[in-house]
């Protein structure tokens, strides 16, 4: 069992300026590695900005020029700004380490918050974060008076949903019924010790997420606390659930390195070829 401590950084009028937070990390991550502090959390609420990780495509980014911050976190763009609820979790962890099971803990716990006030959320396989699931797609509405057997977004490589209008906007994906990300997550490892972390859209203005494409998804939107419940939910409300339910999850997990699959031999007098690009470990994308 580890401790977990809990840095408030600002909301509200107090919020933090998003590169004044991210240098706040360095230090309390150069602080955790040399083990001067415990695991801590810092949790802030940011003004608007959109930070790109490393994978996010041209393509993703805001067509009016909108300035982007780029990070060095896993995962593509997103947006942090007034109603969203920010976690920096600074820990370390065992080497080599499972980047994979820190995600599924952090999600676990948003998970845990948001049934604590009524939202049923879950996983989706292959898309990090937690996600309210929509209706089958056979029971969607059409989009744009078209089947949704042609959904533009996923089946025209020239489609823009960015340049189409409310109908494709991600803010409106829960009138549409389709999947919609309440919690994004994004995370990075250096020596040991995890930074960056989650947002977790408590009552947001999601329109903001309409100029970029979240996460590089384009099939499915955004959604917030007070979105499905259909009243205000504020950050004050949410922040001692959050951080009840991270501290349960973090403090009792049981951390072991990951695991290592030693690669098969080939057979012999075959030769062999190393895979350009692989990667040891990845944080799964944000947003």
């Amino acid at each position: 069992m580890s401790e977990l401590r809990f840095v408030r950084l600002g909301f509200g009028e107090q919020a933090v300026e998003y590169t004044e937070a991210w240098q706040k990390q360095r230090e309390v991550h150069a602080d955790r590695f040399e083990d001067r502090i415990p695991d801590t959390c810092l949790l802030v609420e940011h003004p608007p900005v959109y930070t790109a990780g490393r994978r996010t495509a041209d393509s993703e980014r805001p067509l009016d020029g909108t300035p982007v911050i780029d990070v060095d976190r896993g995962g593509k763009i997103t947006w942090h700004g007034p109603g969203q609820l920010v976690g920096y979790p600074i820990q370390k962890l065992p080497r080599p380490v499972d980047v994979v099971a820190h995600v599924r803990r952090l999600e676990d716990a948003l998970i845990l918050t948001a049934t604590e006030f009524g939202v049923e959320t879950t996983r989706i396989e292959g898309r990090s974060g937690v996600w309210v699931l929509g209706d089958p797609v056979e029971q969607r509405q059409a989009l744009g008076g078209l089947s949704l057997d042609f959904d533009p977004r996923v089946e025209d490589e020239e489609f823009d949903a960015r340049l189409n209008g409310p109908e494709y906007a991600p803010s409106n994906a829960g009138q549409r019924r389709e999947d919609r990300k309440l919690a994004a997550i994004g995370i990075r490892v250096a020596k040991g010790v995890t930074m960056h972390g989650f947002s977790l859209n408590v009552n947001p203005d999601n329109t903001w997420f309409d100029r970029i494409v979240p996460c590089g998804i384009r099939d499915a939107g955004v959604t917030s606390l007070s979105n499905e419940l259909g009243r205000e939910i504020t950050i004050e409300e949410v922040l001692p659930v959050v951080e009840k339910h991270l501290r349960n999850i973090l403090e009792n997990a049981e951390l072991a390195p990951r695991e290592i699959v030693p690669a098969e031999e080939p057979p012999a007098g075959q030769p062999v070829r190393e895979a350009a690009g692989r990667q040891t470990s990845a944080a799964p994308a944000p947003a």
